[in-house]
């Protein structure tokens, strides 16, 4: 087995379950280190315990909450310590609270876009300094086609993903000649707890997780002459309306 440092390093938000599970076994099964985050320390010690299983030594958890800069902070720098870089982040944790617009409350706001979009900031602005160093690294921003698409009920899931958009195409801007590559991953319905809790077989049109980590494996393989900063991903058979 390579030195830690000999080998490529990725930290997942939001990592133990749905999309985030998906991107840190898929990362694991090519060959890199994996440090990853929930908000839950139940969530997180059994996702560790059961990927321990498979992918001994190259893979840790931590329970974050990203809505604090400072534990994002922290989290990034435990990362640096335990592996002794960071190639790529990958911001995924998020979540959504529906209903229309005037039954939304203030702190029901605060939260998703505190979670799905000042997360992501705290994070990327966390880790672009390491990049810088290093002269290299990928950030990727699980968004979704609900950031460019909106739709009744989702007012404050629409702005957060709106917002990850904007930041994700901006910081690619801000970090593209320091070696840094910035991407939006958008995905359209995908099946998960998080938005399909009580999915049926008539459900599988839909993408599943393994789908979105596919995009994120196939975007870190890219040659580095290549940026595709934004990419969408939808399911190829929807029903029909």
């Amino acid at each position: 087995m390579k030195n830690k440092v000999d080998k490529k390093v990725a930290l997942i938000t939001g990592g133990s379950r749905g999309i985030g599970r998906a991107i840190v076994e898929a990362l694991l099964e090519e060959g890199w280190v994996v440090r990853f985050c929930s908000r839950s320390i139940d969530s997180v010690e059994t996702a560790v315990q059961e990927l321990a299983e498979n992918y001994p030594g190259r893979v840790d958890g931590r329970a974050t909450d990203v809505r604090s800069e400072a534990k994002i902070q922290s989290l990034v720098e435990w990362t640096l310590e335990s592996s002794g870089r960071l190639d790529c982040l990958v911001n995924n944790a998020g979540i959504g609270v529906f209903g229309p617009v005037d039954e939304i409350t203030g702190d029901e706001w605060r939260e998703v876009l505190e979670t799905n979009l000042s997360g992501a900031f705290y994070a990327t602005r966390a880790v672009a300094p390491i990049m810088k160093r290093q002269g290299s690294g990928w950030i990727l921003n699980i968004a979704s086609l609900a950031g460019k698409n909106p739709f009744a009920g989702g007012s404050a899931y629409n702005a957060s993903k709106f917002g990850m958009v904007g930041l994700s195409e901006a910081s690619m801007l801000d970090l593209r000649h320091h070696g840094i590559r910035v991407a939006a991953i958008l995905p359209g319905s995908v099946r998960t707890e998080f938005s399909h809790p009580s999915a049926r077989p008539s459900d599988n049109w839909r993408l599943a997780p393994d789908d979105v980590a596919r995009v994120v494996v196939n975007l870190l393989g890219y040659p580095d002459r290549a940026l595709p900063s934004l990419v969408e991903i939808r399911p190829s058979q929807p029903p029909k309306k």
